[in-house]
């Protein structure tokens, strides 16, 4: 089983997160921002990733730092479970229709992270939480897993559903990137021998 487990305590958040990749899909997801809850339940049952996240954030201010901070603490988690990369898939897309949107959803477990969002929402808000977080959420989360993702709206109207289908794809897209393809035979998916 390839797992992980990361803490990380700062003065504006205090993160316990857990990660299985081979897993059922449970998420036992608490960060007080009831929106980022949902999206991340929904990451990790389309990716079937086991996935608990715990986290103490200074929502008083606002949910930046909490949504931030546990785009890295996942990232990291990503890059431990994965370990040396042999064997895997390494890339994984997805077009995720979500009613009257539709996202495109496109993964690199390149090792050089980075993350190219386009998600236009025309609402600024979803419940509480600000749709522009999203787009931090996954910059952290590329950076410190070292994946290249790539998300784009094709089309859509409705702000909840465009990030819903940026989530499930994501987690659909990675599913697709982290899995063990056999005919590789245990070797790195690169010509450069190095990811």
């Amino acid at each position: 089983m390839r797992s992980a487990e990361v803490r990380r305590d700062t003065a504006e958040t205090r993160i316990a997160l857990s990660l299985t990749l081979e897993g059922s899909g449970a998420g036992k997801i608490s960060t007080g921002c009831g929106f980022f809850d949902h999206m991340l339940t929904l990451f990790a049952a389309h990716g079937r990733f086991d996935l608990t996240v715990d986290c103490d954030g200074d929502l008083e201010v606002d949910a930046h730092h909490t949504v931030e901070d546990v785009g890295i603490c996942l990232g990291r988690a990503f890059a431990e479970a994965l370990g040396s990369k042999a064997g895997i898939t390494r890339y994984g897309d997805i077009l995720l229709p979500m009613d009257e949107s539709l996202v495109a959803a496109a993964v690199d477990i390149s090792g050089r992270g980075g993350a190219y969002v386009s998600l236009p929402t025309p609402a600024q808000k979803v419940g509480d939480f600000d749709c522009e977080l999203a787009e931090e959420f996954f910059t952290a989360f590329a950076r410190e897993s070292g994946i290249t993702l790539h998300l784009r709206l094709l089309c859509g109207g409705n702000s909840h559903h465009i990030l819903e289908g940026a989530f499930k794809g994501l987690g659909r897209a990675l599913k697709a990137a982290v899995a063990e393809d056999a005919s590789l035979g245990g070797l790195l998916p690169s010509t450069k021998g190095v990811l």
